[in-house]
């Protein structure tokens, strides 16, 4: 092989590479692709953009903006994400936060496994792209257990995540009767509490006075945002909903959330039960999925060209494709597993994918955000830096 020859194409990857790294990051923080529902009884003065809601890679959030017109003046802009649920929930639909809890909660897994598997395919000696993926595997393996199995775990998820799942908890949370809400429940009172909190205002909750200020700051906004989530499992575990006590794993906190999010319009624990079990063994699945693919990968990194190396930057590559399929597969989920408890009985049905469809009185509009065109072009830069690898070693192969 000429060292010479094999420099600039070498040199050429690597930057392509670094590039794709730093565009696999920045997916991570913007959203991936928004849906919209506009109806006669939405007005556009009052919702611009309709009942808008943005997918992110950990979570569901808020697409709606403030309205600030000369007729109207919003302090706060109107949560979509709850106002959408209480739409589809009319004709059975499942709260959007019981759709992809495994995908949310493995995202940051998921794309630094990518991460690794693109510095990977950066190096061109087998030994050490051996040692750069077992090292990396191992890191992630490890963070993964932590995260999914240890006692307090949950503090490894990213606080997007966090955020999305504590936002789906206060909104279950101003449903409880006004005993529990007066208790430290979500909600409008736990806004309320929050905004005197935040004034160094000190705030009565069951009889006891805390200094708010003090508690307050010695916390970080996610510890502050786990914390909630665990004051609302101990409620449930005080009333016997569940049997375990806190340990603060993702595991645990998991299975709790998406059976809370299945049953905040639809309490049918017969049919609910089975659909948690299902989750926590998917959760088991995916984990030992994932270390085996580890092993797989490392195993295949100890020769340039075959097939298992070029699944290092094929994976990465297909990455919005990988998108769609889920994506769509989700709203199919969400079409064809209505509840019977719905106000409305309709037949199955899948929601628009891409584009504008139309059920009952409302437009839908599902459409590709910011994040998924950044997916596009992280796929573009690695088929470049493909091919000009494949070139590379046959070029090589030649020499």
């Amino acid at each position: 092989m000429n060292a010479t020859s094999q420099t600039k194409p070498t040199l050429l990857v690597a930057i392509l590479t670094l590039i794709a790294l730093g565009l696999l990051a920045w997916i991570y923080i913007l959203p991936t692709w928004w849906v919209s529902l506009t109806a006669p009884n939405y007005p556009e003065e009052a919702f611009p953009d309709g009942v808008r809601i943005q997918f992110h890679m950990n979570g569901v959030f808020n697409g709606c903006k403030k309205v600030e017109t000369a007729e109207i003046t919003e302090d706060v802009a109107l949560d979509c994400v709850h106002e959408m649920d209480t739409i589809n929930h009319y004709v059975g639909m499942y709260p959007i936060a019981a759709g992809g809890p495994i995908e949310r909660s493995f995202s940051q897994f998921l794309l630094v496994f990518l991460g690794v598997m693109l510095l990977g395919f950066m190096c061109t000696k087998p030994k050490i792209r051996m040692v750069i993926l077992g090292f990396g595997f191992a890191a992630i393996a490890i963070w993964m257990y932590l995260t999914l199995y240890g006692d307090n775990g949950f503090n490894y998820e990213n606080e997007g995540y966090v955020t999305a799942m504590v936002t789906s908890m206060d909104q279950e949370a101003s449903g409880e009767s006004a005993e529990e809400e007066s208790s430290g429940g979500g909600g409008i009172v736990e806004l309320l509490r929050k905004s005197l909190e935040e004034s160094g205002i000190k705030v009565e909750t069951g009889g006891e006075t805390r200094d708010a200020t003090a508690e307050q700051t010695s916390l970080s906004e996610k510890e502050r945002l786990i914390e909630q989530l665990k004051q609302n499992y101990q409620r449930d575990y005080e009333k016997g909903m569940v049997t375990e006590p806190w340990n603060g794993s993702t595991y645990q906190i998991m299975a709790w959330h998406y059976g809370k999010s299945l049953g905040r319009y639809f309490p049918d624990p017969s049919k609910i039960d089975p659909m948690v079990k299902n989750l926590k063994l998917a959760i088991n699945v995916v984990f030992v999925g994932l270390l085996g693919a580890m092993v797989v990968l490392v195993f295949g990194a100890r020769k340039n060209g075959g097939l298992l190396f070029w699944l290092l930057v094929a994976v990465p590559l297909a990455l919005p494709l990988f998108f769609i399929i889920d994506y769509s597969a989700w709203l199919w989920w969400y079409g064809h597993t209505l509840s019977d408890l719905g106000a409305f009985t309709v037949k199955p049905f899948m929601p628009t994918v891409f584009g504008q469809g139309k059920v009952a009185q409302f437009a839908t509009h599902s459409y590709p955000d910011k994040g998924f065109g950044v997916m596009v072009l992280l796929s573009l830069v690695l088929a470049v830096a493909a091919l000009i690898r494949r070139k590379q070693f046959k070029q090589g192969a030649g020499d």
